[in-house]
């Protein structure tokens, strides 16, 4: 009989999503009159922009006559969606990043965790507490941790908690890590980074010959000039860090299936007999061999996002939902709960009511306003304590959900 690999199954089953679809569902079978409104997702919910639609039935016109027809595209995306990727998101803000170095990918979840394919399994690796969970299960799936304990973290990762006290930006290891997970905007927390913070990492990875992996698919939510948008707006980058960025939240491509990594070819790691070796051929390697490049049709949808009419309608979008997160935080704040995030960021991270838990306070706002979001305990033993809201619904969602909480919820 063919053999498993083992490390799937010190998964914790999928505990956090699965416990609240059911708790739900529970709930809905028993109220089946109850119109339950779900803030927990981070899926968006408008129309994709006009301009990429109208691209995207373009390129479909395209695909029907031989002149225009397109077949296996570069497994690195085409050079005309990379160019203005490096142009008007790198470039224009000051970031030596060059169209070469940008890889066109289906989602930058899937890079997350496809990028531990061109890493060994003796690195020393950092994530913070709470975190997005792909970090931590694809480091479970490839092997590159233990068992997991009682407080769900699991042996061989190095946690770094992220709270109020800390602002909920994590604090530089005591000890040598290799690998370095940040997220900014922060999923779940909605913290964000200045320059300042961003370059103590970039100082520590320098000093210790560590790379961060910096997800940024929420940087399209920065409104404030001050803050970084990317990484390698701090000098010193392109020799440590490789960045994940996302059309999904950006312009709505959850469905579409749009994103891009870039690795500086400046970037290097170790081999076995000490030698440097550039990550960039190793990804390129690994990318031409697994994966065969986004659709033609995906990526001039993409490239519709530059154009003037895409920037405009991209602005809308993303000050739609912002304005979703603005509503929650005021009438958050007006039923006498403590918040954060909502600003810069689609995420408010809530802190629960003393005495009540993570999922006490979920049960609690699906039995009496009939509203769903995310318990933070879901997201590590840090998050406890915490609630996250997304601001990815309709304006009559959000707007019925925080009425609900504001009459019937009480601290």
């Amino acid at each position: 009989m063919a053999t498993i690999n083992n490390n799937y199954l010190k998964l914790k089953a999928g505990y956090l999503f699965p416990e609240i679809a059911r708790r739900v569902n529970t709930f809905a079978e028993a109220h089946p009159e109850a119109k339950i409104i779900k803030l927990g997702i981070g899926d968006v919910t408008e129309p994709l922009p006009a301009a990429c639609r109208q691209a995207i039935i373009k390129a479909v016109e395209e695909m029907g006559d031989r002149s225009t027809f397109k077949g296996y595209g570069p497994e690195q995306g085409y050079a005309w969606l990379r160019e203005k990727i490096a142009t008007q998101d790198f470039q224009a803000r000051g970031c030596d990043i060059d169209a070469s170095e940008i890889f066109i990918s289906d989602g930058s979840k899937c890079d997350s965790g496809n990028i531990l394919d061109i890493f060994g399994h003796d690195n020393t690796i950092a994530v913070t507490d709470p975190v997005y969970p792909v970090y931590v299960d694809t480091n479970v799936m490839a092997g590159n941790t233990g068992d997991v304990n009682e407080k769900g973290e699991y042996e061989g990762l190095v946690y770094l908690p992220i709270t109020a006290e800390n602002n909920f930006t994590a604090e530089l290891p005591t000890q040598k890590v290799d690998l370095i997970y940040l997220c900014f905007p922060n999923n779940p927390t909605g913290a964000t980074a200045t320059k300042e913070y961003l370059k103590t990492w970039v100082d520590y990875a320098k000093a210790n010959d560590a790379i961060i992996l910096f997800d940024a698919a929420y940087e399209a939510f920065i409104t404030d000039a001050s803050l970084p948008h990317s990484i390698y707006e701090i000098e010193g980058a392109r020799e440590c860090a490789m960045e994940f960025r996302s059309f999904s939240k950006k312009a709505g491509f959850t469905g579409t299936r749009c994103a891009l990594t870039v690795i500086p070819k400046t970037l290097k790691g170790k081999a076995a007999d000490g030698s440097d070796v550039e990550l960039w051929k190793l990804w390129n390697r690994r990318h031409c061999t697994k994966f065969n490049g986004v659709s033609y049709i995906v990526q001039r949808g993409a490239e519709a996002v530059y154009s003037d009419e895409g920037k405009a309608q991209v602005k809308a979008l993303i000050e739609f939902y912002l304005e979703n997160a603005k509503i929650i935080c005021s009438q958050l704040q007006a039923a006498g709960l403590t918040i954060y995030g909502g600003v810069n960021a689609p995420y408010v991270w809530v802190q629960t009511p003393t005495g009540l838990s993570s999922w006490d306070f979920f049960d609690k706002l699906l039995q009496n306003c009939n509203v769903v979001g995310t318990p933070g305990s879901g997201f590590g033993a840090a998050g406890e304590g915490y609630f996250r809201i997304s601001a990815f619904n309709s304006r009559e969602n959000v707007n019925e959900a925080m009425k609900r909480i504001t009459e019937k919820f009480t601290v």
